[in-house]
């Protein structure tokens, strides 16, 4: 599988593997392990997570399945999000919903997902949402301490625009590695309002979460879902596949963003059908015709 460079000594799989909904699946740690081989069998190596997903619980259940077959870890890269703060039994101490991009509360989440996912070292961490109360200068002291302990080794944001993006990074020595948004031929806000287009200009890859767009172009009865599941289901049958889902992926991966989407099944027929995008080529026309679909109307 193609690999996406972003640093010097770290890359990641074109498709990344989403672990939100683990607690959902009910797994056992043995199915964990052979959902996580199955992924790295298909070239995908880079797993997706935050502190919060399944109430907490998500990075534990995953870090079991890490310290029964401890071989995982080295074979691939790890990238978690922290900043949301929710109430829930696993955080007594939590009062209310809330962002906390405090130098205190980042180092302390970070230990936590260390716990919780049996390792070392974090990959990746990310700021999962933009903070009205962010102080970028404890931002910065909380990644520069993190660095130099090695406890994470790069640093990015999730679902933040230009402006929020460029302020944090103003104060950082270290170069933010991606954002991670929402992207997919349903939800067009991240390609219409600049956000790519930033990220290009960063020489920033992004990661893509609900490139699906949480199966609405599946089962939508609206006339833009409507619209759109027709054009998938035209253009899928000139590039010979009868799964729509792929042309949604190939759809995002034609993008000269770089994207990575994000696939948050834990069915492996659905990731199967993710890897198999990677094969589908998109022609401009296709492209377009599929914009066109989503945005009820041909671009000006």
């Amino acid at each position: 599988m193609e690999r996406i460079t972003v640093t010097n000594d770290l890359s990641f799989s074109r498709i990344v593997h989403g672990a939100w909904r683990l607690n959902d699946w009910n797994y056992t740690t043995e199915q964990t392990v052979s959902l996580i081989e199955h992924c790295i069998e298909q070239g995908i190596t880079t797993f997706d997570h935050a502190d919060i997903y399944g109430g907490y619980t998500c990075e534990e259940l995953f870090g079991r399945a890490i310290q029964a077959n401890p071989g995982l870890r080295k074979r691939m890269e790890l990238v978690t999000k922290c900043g949301i703060v929710l109430e829930s039994p696993n955080r007594p101490e939590h009062k209310s919903h809330h962002y906390n991009t405090s130098k205190e509360h980042i180092i302390r989440s970070v230990e936590n997902s260390l716990s919780s996912l049996k390792t070392d070292y974090i990959d990746t961490l990310l700021i999962h949402r933009p903070d009205p109360m962010m102080n970028p200068e404890e931002v910065a002291e909380a990644f520069s301490e993190l660095k130099d302990s090695g406890k994470v080794r790069t640093f990015g944001v999730s679902n933040f625009k230009r402006h929020q993006l460029n302020m944090l990074q103003s104060y950082l020595d270290d170069k933010l590695i991606t954002n991670q948004v929402e992207v997919s031929a349903y939800e067009l806000e991240n390609i219409q309002d600049g956000t790519l287009d930033l990220c290009m200009e960063h020489r920033m890859p992004v990661m893509a979460w609900s490139p699906l767009a949480g199966g609405a172009v599946f089962s939508g009865n609206g006339e833009k879902a409507v619209r759109l599941r027709d054009t998938l289901t035209k253009v899928g049958a000139e590039l010979g596949t009868e799964d729509i889902s792929e042309v949604l992926y190939a759809w995002i991966l034609k993008h000269p963003a770089t994207i990575m989407p994000i696939v948050g099944s834990g069915k492996t027929a659905r990731i199967d059908s993710a890897v198999r995008a990677l094969g589908h080529k998109l022609s401009l026309d296709q492209w377009f015709e599929i914009l066109h679909a989503s945005m009820g109307h041909d671009v000006p």
